[in-house]
């Protein structure tokens, strides 16, 4: 068997690299080398510092802005190609770009379909990410798509919490079908925040469907940007009687004024995982590891196994927090 064949290295860029060290280990395995040069203007320049010919390489980086996060994810697929890489697996946590996933408006772009085709351009041979804003984003790609769920991880969290009266919240409609799947796997019913909005990240109104008197209510959603949507559904439900109020986001975007917000709002807890770095952990933010869902869906990958199995919720949460 030629040298390198069927030899699995997994590379970081720098945006999550300490996510990825966090999968390394879990996959019992250093990180590859490499570097990034950065030049005077701020052009950069990716390069490995060791073969990866012949190899199946793991490239992780999460595509959050600015656009040279992406970009660099681009440059490694690109240079693993030109390095006679067997099989390249872009392992993005977080997709980036994956809320302009249609035409809302004339004279747009569709820039998530846009993201998979570059993807697939420069080489990459399969994707792995996790919580997709659409699920059918998946359906923008000509090469396989691993999408992982992050409500394995969150699901053994709320149990351990042991809430009285738990009941799970939609912030919005397109999320129904998503949050009634985990509300089924905790055993319990679902709200719905019915939202309106005028302009992005700004609520115009917002109502409540079903009833919260007296319950221990979790938001759920696939990230959090600037807070404003899940303060505000907080807040609402508060005012319909709910006894707490928490959420569950996979993506902590944020941005701007989030830390203060969610800091001076009416939630008891933000549970996030960490395919974005967290850059102030806050009494009120807690933060759970990814890193063993993704080396077991390298391993599997790898080793051509189930993708599915591992969407069986994992028990041993405490395993799973930073």
């Amino acid at each position: 068997m030629p040298i390198g064949a069927n030899q699995v290295k997994i590379f970081s860029a720098r945006a999550t690299l300490g996510l990825a060290k966090a999968i390394a280990l879990e996959y019992r395995q250093p990180l590859g080398n490499m570097q990034v040069n950065v030049f005077k203007d701020g052009e950069f320049q990716v390069s490995y510092n060791e073969s990866v010919r012949g190899c199946d390489v793991f490239l992780i980086q999460s595509t959050n802005p600015p656009a040279e996060n992406f970009m660099e994810l681009c440059m490694m697929i690109d240079a693993a190609k030109r390095a006679s890489a067997n099989y390249i697996t872009a392992v993005i946590p977080y997709f980036g770009y994956a809320r302009q996933d249609r035409k809302d408006k004339p004279r747009v772009p569709i820039t998530a379909k846009m993201v998979a085709d570059m993807l697939t351009a420069v080489g990459a041979h399969r994707v792995m990410t996790m919580d997709l804003h659409a699920p059918q984003i998946q359906g923008f790609f000509d090469i396989p798509v691993d999408h992982l769920d992050a409500q394995t991880i969150f699901s053994p969290y709320i149990r351990s919490l042991n809430l009285p009266n738990l009941i799970i919240a939609s912030p919005d409609l397109g999320a129904s079908n998503r949050n009634r799947q985990f509300a089924t796997t905790l055993g319990t019913t679902m709200v719905i925040c019915d939202k309106h909005r005028k302009i992005a990240n700004e609520i115009d109104s917002m109502t409540l469907i079903g009833d919260v008197t007296n319950a221990d209510v979790v938001l759920v959603d696939d990230m959090i940007d600037t807070g404003g949507t899940l303060c505000k559904a907080a807040e609402m439900l508060m005012e319909k009687g709910a006894s707490s109020v928490r959420a569950v986001c996979t993506h902590p975007v944020l941005s701007g004024k989030a830390y203060e917000t969610i800091e001076n709002s009416a939630l008891t807890e933000l549970i996030v995982c960490d395919t974005i770095p967290v850059k102030n952990i806050t009494s009120k933010i807690r933060v759970l590891s990814t890193a063993r869902l993704f080396a077991d869906a390298i391993r599997n990958v790898h080793e051509y196994g189930s993708i599915s199995s591992l969407f069986k919720v994992q028990e041993s949460f405490q395993q799973q927090m930073l």
